[in-house]
């Protein structure tokens, strides 16, 4: 059906400027009119040809309006797969997020998230793929489809960052060899050192105890109360792509999100982005300017920066941008046991979305 469809399409608009054009060629040929030299005749035959170009120009355009359209639709669509929507709470966990793409009309970059929550604790990634805009997709979709079965499958974040590590490296010599099939063998070497996917994976377990393996990304920000600090300050592996992993990869104890306390994921297009003069968005002050506000929500956060971001870069940022805000919605109290022993409860209560 969709093969039928297809050339009438293409003839249906192609058939509105056959019909233009042959109204044209008619009158050149049929009206007497147009035979004259007169300059009443000149300005007639004009004005035909000047109205058949009009209604040309117009139907290609309302043409590549309506192609335009569909496309932004898809791509919607395939946004809304690939990096689907969050929902506002998980385990306990109170989420926001947002893309920005730097592909001016585009919904989707190179940029990508996910948070889900597994018998291990919630796990979240945070990646930025080399590039941005569509060429980017089908590294995001590996790295993204992996990490949603690997974050159940695997006990440790060890295993779950080889996953990706095997999934881009598979991904990276399909394509190689999609785009030079004549190479053979030789498109199956490893790829070349500018394919690399930056990653930070999280762990946040039911006592709060955060554990990271970081490849390349930038460290979340720490929000507990007024201040403002990196989760960690070692320095992170390289991204995934250039080199292999490590032998031994050892999770870094981050210590515990205590309630109230918030996360802040960030790819680099946020702290590099810059203004008309140069100068780099000063993100950690922004999130220190957004949790002097009361109440302090994660969407309010977000807000907060994301229109400060655009202040700073006039609206037209350079790079693709992701940003995740992660609070620790978990209250304990003490409740009473089967015999009257004392032990600790976890209550969940509902997040508000309140400014």
């Amino acid at each position: 059906m969709f093969r039928i469809r297809l050339p009438l399409r293409r003839a249906a608009a192609l058939g509105l400027p056959t019909a233009w054009g042959a109204v044209a060629v008619t009158y050149k040929l049929a009206c007497p009119l147009a035979q004259q030299d007169g300059l009443g005749a000149r300005v007639a035959t004009s004005a035909v040809f000047f109205a058949v170009g009009s209604g040309i120009v117009a139907h290609v355009r309302g043409t590549l309006l309506k192609e335009l359209t569909q496309v932004r639709r898809v791509a919607r669509a395939a946004q809304r797969v690939l990096v689907r929507p969050l929902p506002p709470c998980i385990d306990g966990l109170h989420l926001a997020a947002a893309h920005l793409s730097a592909e001016r009309g585009a919904s989707l970059g190179g940029d990508l998230y996910e948070v889900v929550a597994t018998e291990h604790g919630v796990r979240a990634v945070m990646g930025d793929v080399r590039g941005h805009g569509l060429a980017a997709l089908d590294t995001v979709a590996a790295v993204l489809g992996s990490f949603r079965e690997a974050a159940h499958d695997e006990p440790d974040l060890a295993g779950v960052l080889r996953r990706l590590e095997r999934a881009l490296a598979r991904r990276l010599r399909e394509r190689a060899i999609a785009e030079h099939p004549s190479a053979g063998q030789a498109a199956l070497e490893p790829p070349v050192a500018e394919e690399f996917v930056t990653v930070l994976l999280l762990e946040i377990a039911r006592d709060g105890r955060v554990h990271a393996l970081n490849c390349g990304h930038p460290w979340p920000y720490r929000l507990s109360g007024p201040r403002v600090e990196p989760l960690a300050r070692t320095d992170p592996l390289p991204p995934l792509g250039p080199f292999p992993l490590p032998a031994t990869l050892p999770a870094l104890d981050c210590g515990h999100l205590v309630p109230r306390e918030m996360l802040v994921l960030f790819t680099d297009g946020a702290e590099d982005a810059r203004d008309r003069q140069g100068r780099f968005f000063p993100l950690r002050a922004a999130l220190a300017g957004a949790v002097r506000a009361s109440p302090i929500t994660p969407e309010k956060v977000l807000r907060t920066v994301l229109a400060a971001l655009l202040r700073h870069t006039a609206g037209t940022p350079t790079d693709d941008i992701a940003l995740l805000v992660l609070r620790n919605e978990r209250v304990h109290k003490r409740s009473e046991g089967a015999r009257g022993t004392a032990r600790p409860a976890t209550k969940y209560p509902q997040p508000t979305n309140q400014p």
